[in-house]
């Protein structure tokens, strides 16, 4: 009689047990997906692949990137790549992120805040100061950087490309890069264009080298977006499909 009563106890508590089993291996295994999410495996300058990796994952929702011009990108010195920027756009943050996942090297990008909670995330994703002097530091320890010109309203043009930033990479005497980024807003496509290194046919000497330089860097990069008709660089509010934002 107790064995039978034991019988029925264990058939009426068994599903009890077996929710109660699905729900805790739910929570671990909620436990060790936020876990993964939060790692913090940063190299010296702070940059964290995995995090990297994980949102740059998380913009194909949103956008189809190609990168073109990756021949010109060294494969193991480091490198200044200027790009051309839109009001909102990130477009330094994703440049570095799609040239990155290209090339699979670590991609930085100038332009992090020094505040937190914004700074230290930006750190993650590779964000360097912009200090002339950790800019030269990176670049001769063998970094590809990505530096964002001036914002514009609309990708037409490109905007001023700061030469002091870009006598960091003179002084390092690694390659400068000129890229221009484009997208459609209302589809999924964007591209960065990668154009091969300036070379100044004249030697200067001091402020003369890099401002030529960065004058230089400006028109290639006006000239690839004339050819590309001034398509423009998307927003984060783009990420949201069929969205109006980002027209001329």
């Amino acid at each position: 009689m107790n064995n039978t009563a034991q019988r029925l106890a264990d058939v009426v508590s068994m599903p009890a047990r077996s929710v109660g089993t699905q729900a805790a291996t739910a929570a671990t295994d909620t436990v060790r997906h936020l876990r993964n999410w939060t790692t913090n495996e940063v190299d010296d300058w702070g940059r964290d692949d995995s995090f990297v990796r994980r949102v740059w994952s998380l913009s194909h929702v949103r956008w189809d990137t190609s990168v073109g011009g990756i021949e010109h990108v060294p494969k193991r010195t480091g490198a200044l790549i200027v790009v051309n920027a839109r009001r909102f756009a990130l477009a330094p943050v994703f440049a570095a992120m799609a040239i990155g996942a290209a090339v699979d090297r670590p991609v930085r990008f100038v332009g992090r805040p020094d505040i937190a909670p914004l700074g230290p995330m930006m750190q993650r994703l590779g964000g360097l100061l912009p200090v002339e002097a950790e800019l030269e530091g990176a670049l001769r320890a063998g970094e590809l950087i990505v530096l964002g010109a001036s914002p514009t309203r609309t990708n037409l043009h490109t905007g001023v490309i700061d030469h002091q930033l870009v006598g960091s990479a003179v002084a390092a005497k690694v390659r400068v890069l000129p890229a221009a980024t484009m997208s459609v807003p209302l589809q999924r496509n964007a591209r960065v264009e990668i154009g091969a290194p300036i070379r100044l046919r004249h030697k200067r000497r001091g402020p003369l080298e890099e401002l030529e330089t960065a004058d230089h860097l400006q028109a290639h990069i006006n000239a690839v977006l004339d050819e590309m008709a001034g398509t423009m660089t998307g927003t984060p509010i783009d990420w949201f499909p069929n969205s109006w934002v980002g027209r001329i």
